[in-house]
């Protein structure tokens, strides 16, 4: 009911014909927020920045219900999925610093995989892309207990054992967690160091991201936000111990704030880690010459990239895991970008609907 209540209210509040008048603007979000989020649940953290500027940002509900701790803008998420980007981009950066090839194949890296010929055929641009035609072959649900301490190397090795490949590599999307466990342990292997420790010093403090952290083991047991789900009238934490894979971290270990999102999203804009050739590629539709899928490609270097409904280019990504759901937008034409980050499975694609039309209707915020 939480959820119809959401959209209902959404459409409700989008239906009011043109722009409104700059005391109201923010008005408008808190009045949605405010009635979908009990202060007393776990909830969620929203931004949005145009060009270099936050001009919104708010946060509602608790980040640990044993606490009771309030969720700040500062609060850390796990960001699920985004944090695909971050192991992109550490790639683009050793790629840029002649140290790999998106064209290289796998068994350059992993020796250990069964079927050569499919070593040989799946090339690191295809797991970045979830074209790789790899099987997602780990036993979760056979051995959840495994599964709620195996890291990266116990995820991404039953894929190197796989004796076929569910498509060609480059022709179809498939949409592969392993595969980013797989490029987490490349950055390892090429840069010598920890993956998280290479992002870290790599991304991270040159963003400014100074309290963002990825998961490595039981890390990070506080100064987090944990996950919940409702069910049978109570709130249980699904995050680290009661998620199966969620100790995979190549795939979705990254915690961070709106905050410091949208100092990251700064970084890329300015060009701060990666050349702006490279960032402008990654988030550019990769093309592939035997694509043989009923959809037509739809990711970079591991962004996804869409449009709005009034037509305008959108780059991001989402982020789901245990109780964790979020959403990274940008409008890379307008210099917009919008966060949100929920500790429990909340509208989040209402909440993105809604703060899309919002944008429209406000002239994207053009001054």
């Amino acid at each position: 009911m939480k959820h119809l209540f959401v959209i209902i209210l959404a459409v409700a509040l989008m239906s009011s014909c043109g722009p409104v008048h700059q005391a109201d603007r923010f008005a408008q979000i808190d009045s949605l927020l405010t009635a979908t989020i009990p202060t007393d649940e776990p909830g969620g953290a929203f931004l949005i920045m145009k060009d270099d500027s936050i001009i919104y940002k708010s946060a509602y509900g608790i980040a640990d219900v044993g606490s009771n701790e309030k969720i700040t803008t500062t609060t850390l998420f796990n960001l699920g999925s985004i944090s695909k980007t971050f192991v992109a981009n550490a790639i683009l950066k050793l790629e840029s610093e002649g140290k790999l090839s998106v064209d290289d194949d796998m068994n350059k890296y992993f020796p250990d995989f069964k079927n050569k010929e499919i070593g040989a055929k799946v090339k690191i641009k295809h797991l970045l892309t979830h074209s790789s035609g790899l099987p997602d072959n780990r036993q979760t649900k056979k051995d959840s207990v495994f599964y709620l301490t195996a890291k990266d190397a116990e995820n991404w090795y039953p894929v190197t054992q796989s004796d076929t490949l569910v498509f060609e590599p480059g022709t179809k999307y498939e949409y592969s967690n392993p595969a980013f466990n797989g490029l987490a342990l490349i950055v390892e292997q090429v840069s010598g160091q920890k993956w998280q420790d290479y992002i870290a010093e790599n991304i991270f403090k040159p963003s400014g991201m100074r309290t963002s952290t990825i998961t490595d083991g039981p890390h990070p047991e506080s100064g987090v936000s944990h996950g919940y789900i409702f069910r049978s009238g109570r709130w249980l934490e699904k995050d680290y111990g009661e998620e199966p894979t969620f100790p995979a971290s190549g795939n979705g270990g990254v915690w961070s704030s709106v905050e410091e999102l949208a100092l990251y999203e700064k970084a890329l804009e300015h060009a701060t880690f990666l050349n702006e050739a490279v960032i402008q590629r990654s988030r550019t539709i990769t093309p592939w010459e035997n694509w043989n899928d009923n959809t037509p490609p739809f990711i970079g270097w591991s962004w996804f990239v869409g449009q709005t409904p009034d037509g305008l280019k959108t780059v991001g990504h989402t982020g789901s895991q245990g109780g964790f759901l979020c959403n990274y937008v940008t409008v890379p034409d307008k210099k917009i970008l919008f966060v949100i980050l929920c500790n429990t499975p909340r509208d989040v694609d209402g909440y993105t609907n809604y703060f899309t039309d919002w944008l429209m209707r406000n002239n994207w915020l053009d001054r």
